[in-house]
């Protein structure tokens, strides 16, 4: 790693202040040479310090957010939603009794990301804008699109863990499980700038596709920092659940990932539903048809089939990852028929 300077900020405007520049836009080079101007934001670090120890980025100085007492909170807010500071630990955010109880979809997947250490130390708000986990981007020796480059390798190469919906110039997949439960939550972010104004942004409409832009993930801008994890209330007669499938039973990412909301009316019906696919495409996907196919019925093992079958319309799998679309299939099922039986 090449040596950088180092700030530790006590507050949200000091740190807004002294930060130039996102992650993703220091990653971006005509050349292919790391630029070292930039001085860019730390959480956790755990993906900060990845992307710097494989020699992909090369920041001339850093901003540790990990002294601001106001982001490591977990709050209930007026209107009965939630706010999480983003720099809430998985940890916290697993073993947090309101979160368990009442967003079990999110507590779910906090408890279920990386190892128990990485749980300890990784923050919610790092989780949402970590980088692509796509070998080619995190490769030195391949210049691909979304580091400035003009091609994504993973098309006509090794695809087998990429995306099957919406690869439009780029076929990585979301890297945040986390995202998967939240948007399916209806989460939003608040986000704060060196002036102390405040940004909130649907966390759906805050991750960018690749047709938007095809060199970073999500709407922050240099000078924002993500600040708070803002859930709504939830309905009394609603449920959430979230469901993963890995090659192995252990740490790393999925291959495929499932969240599911429904609102469930006194007499059966589904009111509204919310189904989310993760590891599918480079945003968290919304499975649009399935969640239409639920919304009036009374779930029973044969709506969920075909619910989970419309879960793949528009799907378009690359030439060594179609074995996901039975497995995406298989999650929605089980994920919908788990949240009616109540777990």
């Amino acid at each position: 790693m090449n040596s950088f300077e180092w700030s530790s900020p006590r507050d949200i405007a000091q740190a807004a202040g002294v930060a130039t520049t996102t992650v993703a836009a220091a990653m971006v080079s005509q050349s292919g040479r790391l630029s070292t101007d930039g001085v860019v934001f730390k959480a956790g670090g755990i993906d900060l310090l990845d992307l710097m120890k494989e020699g992909l980025l090369a920041p001339r100085g850093i901003v540790n957010l990990r002294e601001i007492p106001d982001l490591a909170v977990i709050a209930q807010a007026d209107d009965g939603g939630v706010r999480i500071g983003a720099n809430v630990t998985l940890a916290q955010l697993a073993a947090d009794p309101v979160i368990r109880t009442r967003f079990l979809a999110l507590a779910d997947v906090a408890g279920n990301s990386a190892s128990p250490q990485i749980r300890q130390v990784a923050t919610i708000g790092g989780n949402l804008l970590q980088r692509p986990r796509c070998w080619y981007f995190r490769s030195r020796d391949h210049h691909c699109a979304r580091k400035g480059g003009e091609v994504c390798f993973a098309f006509a190469g090794e695809n087998q863990y990429h995306a099957i919906f919406d690869h439009n110039g780029c076929a990585m997949v979301h890297p945040s499980t986390s995202a998967t439960a939240l948007v399916a939550l209806g989460a939003k972010l608040e986000l704060t700038s060196a002036a102390g104004t405040k940004r909130v942004v649907g966390l759906e409409q805050f991750f960018l596709l690749p047709e938007v832009d095809i060199q970073r993930e999500n709407d922050l801008t240099p000078g924002e920092i993500l600040t708070a994890i803002l859930l709504p209330p939830p309905a009394p007669t609603s449920r959430s659940i979230h469901i993963k499938q890995g090659e192995t039973d252990s740490f790393d990412w999925p291959i495929a990932d499932v969240a599911v909301a429904l609102d469930t009316a006194p007499g059966g019906a589904c009111r509204a539903a919310a189904v989310i696919l993760g590891a599918a495409a480079p945003v968290p996907h919304r499975a649009k048809a399935a969640e239409a196919l639920l919304v009036g019925k009374t779930i029973d093992a044969d709506v969920a089939r075909a619910a989970a079958h419309a879960a793949l319309q528009g799907a378009a799998p690359l030439t060594k990852n179609a074995y996901k679309l039975p497995i995406f299939e298989t999650l929605v099922r089980r994920a919908i028929l788990a949240v009616v039986r109540g777990g």
